[in-house]
């Protein structure tokens, strides 16, 4: 049984690629650890378990679920996918309203504060592979080693960054691109002292949006009451933010 939430978003004025923009905070009171966790447990399964599950350290599974670091889209998606739920339901992310996105009008957001930052790209559509994001990587951030199925590409927009792909350490300034296989570790890291802004295009499915069409039955409180149904032809907007 899958348990869905609700969320409390804090928005945050900041200025990308000469913009202002609003930094949607997605949580801003930092429980996706506890619900990671309490998904986990309620599954029987080991942090170990985990970790080797979705391609990263127990060490980094431990520090997630106490609130000490906050995981990437990619990494939120792989435990996701092994807690045998969806993304969607422990973030919510903008939909995808056309498959054009006007660049003042999309959506800056992240997990919190101190997360990386998205722009959302991409659109959804019956068969779709590939999904898309603008990252805004803050100065000396460090993403945690993972390794999943897919490939992935990165082209940088503006500053510098430094991808790590099996130990290998590959130094990308603005203008350069890196496309490699997924199954490889891989992380990033700011090394400057400005913010990276890049493109991301990957085949991981992190705005979960092909599973929830297909397995998601309705929407569920915390003791895994149904609430509202398909069934009943409902608009379900399931991390919907009433202000």
């Amino acid at each position: 049984m899958l348990i869905y939430f609700t969320y409390t978003k804090i928005y945050l004025k900041k200025q990308h690629m000469g913009k202002n923009s609003t930094v949607i905070q997605e949580d801003p009171e930092n429980t996706l650890g506890k619900r990671l966790r309490l998904r986990r447990k309620e599954l029987k399964l080991s942090m170990k378990e985990v970790a080797i599950s979705s391609g990263l350290s127990i060490g980094f599974i431990s520090q997630v679920e106490r609130g000490l670091t906050s995981p990437s889209l990619t990494s939120l998606t792989a435990i996701a996918t092994f807690l045998k739920s969806d993304v969607s339901n422990f973030l919510s992310q903008p939909k995808s309203k056309s498959s054009i996105t006007r660049h003042q009008e999309r959506d800056i957001y992240s997990i919190n504060k101190n997360g990386l930052q998205y722009e959302r790209l991409s659109d959804a559509f019956p068969g779709h592979i590939l999904n898309s994001v603008i990252i805004h990587e803050m100065p000396g951030h460090r993403t945690e080693s993972i390794s999943h199925e897919g490939e992935e590409f990165f082209f940088i927009l503006e500053g510098a960054i430094t991808i790590y792909i099996d130990g290998k350490v590959n130094i990308l300034e603005s203008g350069d691109s890196l496309h490699f296989d997924s199954s490889k570790s891989h992380s990033a890291w700011n090394h400057t002292n400005n913010i990276t802004t890049l493109l991301h295009v990957c085949t991981m499915n992190v705005f979960g949006e092909e599973e929830m069409s297909k397995e998601i039955p309705g929407v569920f409180d915390c003791r895994g009451n149904l609430i509202f149904s398909k069934d009943h032809n409902m608009d379900l907007n399931l991390h919907k933010s009433h202000t």
